[in-house]
């Protein structure tokens, strides 16, 4: 019998998959992951890890598998929280979902799980593992789940063929009408019980609150940039080269005090993020304002009023080398190659026609529509039909 540790969360995802690995004749040990147990930092007056480690821990009893918890609390901050927070303060916007599946759930997690002896790691994400042969080498893919509506394929774009090997999806080829269905049948504790929001494994906490208790409040001013602006009358230059006109399209708008006009005051540009429209507090506008920019050294957000605001909209995006990462090394693309993909530069975004460029110091995506909000420090992953097939940082 092969061995699987599987992360059990104590969520309804986990516990089916669990299910399905025991159904399918494989030898299955439970894991609840503990990340967080810092009280200089208040999560919520509630304890949302004890009561996911106890349901945890009765799906587990169920389900007849050995099961325990494991504190990874420490790596947990250090390579997450440290990271946020390091993040916020130089004004980007970093995806805590996706560093934590590269950092702890593929990586230290895993690591344990193999010392236990496993041959599989297992998770409750709505995607597909595949494999195909190539060259008389074996690829292994990430593939999007079948329930369009909850595929999380997104969130694992940073892992690699090592972690992918070592990995499985039970529930990928379900909806999650299905997986319910199967935890009702079971009579699991956990079958009713709601999604969990807030940060990865961390519990029902609102990003705003936990960032407002390390980075402190600080009075600023909130601008607004008309959309006539002279900032967007730009002419457009005759390119010499692709990667000129590539550069010109992805390059970030300047902003200044003096190009707008003081409209409120915000307690701190590093608790906002490029795109958001709640939390500004300020009225009297027919549509509403969104964040086009954040500046943390001046500590002023510029805003624009409704969705199609030029200083929400570009066509194109950069990622230096280092924070490139293609899922499959052998479709890594060389200096001056293209390729045209579907990428998605946010969870749940429907994917969007675009092209890659490689050149010497990263890579340009440039999308055939214009894109809202392209945030720094998020993530942007493209697809070959449903297969991820890399990712990288937005510069």
């Amino acid at each position: 019998m092969k061995r699987v540790v599987i992360g059990l969360s104590g969520g309804v995802d986990s516990s089916v998959a669990a299910y399905l690995l025991k159904e399918q004749g494989y030898e299955v040990i439970g894991l609840f992951m503990k990340n967080w147990h810092d009280d200089s930092v208040t999560i919520s007056d509630e304890c949302p890890w004890l009561e996911d480690s106890n349901d945890a821990m009765l799906v587990a009893d169920k389900l007849g598998i050995p099961f325990q918890t494991v504190d990874l609390s420490e790596e947990y901050k250090s390579r997450i929280v440290d990271y946020m927070f390091h993040e916020y303060e130089k004004g980007r916007t970093p995806n805590p979902d996706v560093l934590c599946n590269r950092e702890i759930k593929f990586d230290v997690f895993m690591k344990i799980a193999l010392n236990l002896g496993a041959d599989f790691v297992a998770t409750g994400h709505y995607c597909r593992k595949g494999r195909i042969e190539k060259n008389g080498k074996t690829h292994y893919q990430l593939l999007a789940g079948v329930d369009a509506n909850k595929d999380q394929s997104y969130f694992l774009c940073q892992l690699s063929q090592s972690q992918l090997k070592k990995s499985l999806f039970p529930i990928g080829a379900l909806t999650k009408p299905e997986v319910r269905d199967i935890a009702t049948k079971l009579d699991l504790i956990t079958a009713e019980k709601k999604d969990s929001q807030g940060l990865c494994f961390i519990g029902k906490v609102k990003l705003p609150d936990f960032l407002q208790q390390q980075l402190k409040p600080k009075e600023g001013f909130i601008v607004e940039i008309s959309k006539e602006s002279d900032l967007y009358k730009t002419e457009i230059p005759n390119f010499k080269t692709e990667e000129d006109k590539l550069h010109f399209l992805s390059k970030k708008t300047e902003y200044q005090l003096e190009a707008g006009k003081i409209i409120g005051k915000h307690q701190g540009a590093h608790y906002y993020t490029k795109g958001q429209r709640r939390g500004l507090g300020v009225g009297g506008h027919v549509e509403p304002l969104f964040i086009i920019d954040t500046n943390v050294d001046d500590n002023i957000i510029y805003t624009g009023e409704g969705k199609d605001h030029p200083g929400l909209l570009k066509k194109a995006l950069f990622i230096a080398n280092d924070e490139l990462h293609w899922v499959r090394e052998d479709l890594s693309l060389h200096l001056g190659e293209t390729m045209e993909v579907q990428a998605r530069i946010r969870y749940r975004q429907p994917l969007q026609k675009a092209t890659l460029h490689k050149v010497e110091t990263g890579l340009y995506v440039a999308f055939e529509a214009f894109q809202s909000a392209m945030a720094e420090g998020q993530f942007v992953a493209w697809y070959i039909k449903d297969e991820l097939i890399g990712s990288g940082v937005i510069s």
